[in-house]
């Protein structure tokens, strides 16, 4: 398994399940790969995956796991749209849910008692009766060249976190922002984490994230002044932006694809979401399994 994101501890927690020993390499020093946070203030912020949902019977179970757990809660059916420069209204949508700890502690709770190493970059397919690259289909290119991991198409995103004295905007949750140069969300971190802290996270538009990929704390500002002027706040914030250079795929068909004993999986295999990763990399586990029980 390489990558220790949603999708690759899926598959190895599949495995292991299954009596089938599972290795998880990972380059970063930390799992969860887009389930990321990032510590300011002596708290996490969450950088990646906004929130969660769940339509699927499986994953709910998981969702629900994780709540008797503490470590996941719903957050809320109803968020903000911002159109065209005028006064926000309310859509309602899917239960989103979101972790206490931040969405990373999901990922170390799956990871919990695997075999993850951590700090070790891949760059060449490793010795295996069947690897899976649980990543996006740019990066599992340096490592082999299969055929589907070419054919994914991503858009990047910057993520900055903001920071302010006390909070002095009006209770909301998140918002979605459209036809806006700069912002495509906006959430209360706060909010969603349930410790009322004054930390606001916004996601940025592809266009505007492909003109800062060489050089992303350079777009702090721009973003901070489109965050204070959609929601008119009196104070500047202190920030901090992330960069996702493979953040929103083009959904391909299938729930993982194979080349020979090669597997790709993620969220790329379907409606981009948290969900989508994690029934990747679980159809991953059962086709393996299946393989071996020939």
């Amino acid at each position: 398994m390489v990558g220790a994101g949603i999708a690759g501890l899926a598959c190895a927690r599949e495995l292991v399940d299954a009596g089938v020993p599972a290795k998880v390499l990972e380059r970063e020093p930390v799992v969860g790969g887009r389930l990321a946070g990032t510590r300011v203030d002596g708290r996490y912020a969450d950088v990646g995956a906004a929130y969660i949902t769940a339509d699927h019977p499986a994953f709910h179970g998981r969702l629900q796991s994780w709540r008797i757990d503490g470590l996941a809660h719903p957050w809320t059916d109803t968020l903000l749209v911002y159109d065209g420069g005028g006064p926000p209204h309310p859509t309602t949508g899917p239960m989103r849910w979101a972790a206490p700890g931040g969405l990373r502690s999901l990922a170390e709770d799956l990871a919990r008692e695997l075999d993850v190493t951590v700090n070790h970059e891949v760059t060449e397919l490793p010795e295996a009766d069947a690897v899976v690259l649980a990543m996006p289909g740019p990066q599992a290119l340096r490592i082999a060249t299969v055929e589907a991991a070419r054919k994914q198409e991503w858009s990047p995103a910057l993520t900055v976190v903001l920071t302010y004295p006390d909070r002095s905007w009006r209770d909301f949750h998140g918002a979605f922002v459209n036809d806006h140069p700069v912002l495509a969300t906006v959430c209360d971190d706060g909010d969603r984490r349930g410790d009322r802290a004054p930390v606001l996270v916004a996601q940025s538009t592809a266009g505007f994230a492909r003109s800062w990929l060489g050089d992303p704390p350079a777009a702090a500002g721009e973003m901070e002044r489109a965050v204070r002027n959609l929601l008119r706040l009196p104070e500047r914030a202190q920030t901090r932006v992330h960069r996702w250079a493979y953040a929103q795929p083009e959904p391909a068909d299938g729930p993982f694809a194979r080349e020979g004993n090669v597997y790709v999986a993620g969220d790329a295999y379907g409606r981009p979401r948290v969900q989508t990763a994690w029934l990747s990399g679980r159809a991953v586990a059962r086709a393996i399994l299946q393989s071996t029980e020939r």
